[in-house]
């Protein structure tokens, strides 16, 4: 079973944080030009939460706010899951799916080493789903 730091090594330990009196507007750019659907939120280095498309949706757009006059603290996850290094990924997907989260920080201690979305998760299961397919196949033919 593959853990969610040999996912992190190859998909990249890079994780992109933003300050919680950032405007939204501008984690919602930053989102953008990074390619990701989420941001941890940091205060001192330390992640104080999480910002996702989904909390612009719903706190901002549907509330009809002004993201560029919102901060990021009035609308971020304050309440914020984390896995561990050493933690498998069928774990993080279990813990992602009970409590219905899409992004998971990865923390080494009081380190933030790293993120993962459910769509990773799901991607290296079926990876290694179909590694061993492949293995029972030759193992028949063989």
């Amino acid at each position: 079973m593959e853990t969610i730091g040999q996912l992190l090594k190859d998909k990249g330990p890079d994780v992109w944080t933003i300050g919680p009196d950032a405007s939204v507007y501008d984690g919602i750019e930053m989102m953008a030009a990074k390619g990701v659907g989420a941001l941890v939120v940091t205060d001192g280095g330390r992640p104080v939460g999480i910002i996702s498309e989904r909390d612009y949706a719903r706190k901002v757009v549907l509330k009809d706010r002004s993201s560029r006059d919102t901060k990021i603290a009035e609308i971020m996850t304050g309440r914020v899951l984390y896995a561990s290094p050493d933690q498998t990924v069928e774990e993080g997907l279990s813990m992602m799916t009970e409590k219905r989260v899409r992004h998971l920080p990865v923390m080494d201690g009081e380190k933030l080493v790293g993120i993962v979305s459910i769509g990773d998760l799901v991607k290296a299961i079926i990876a290694e789903q179909q590694q061993m397919i492949s293995q029972l196949e030759q193992y028949i033919s063989g």
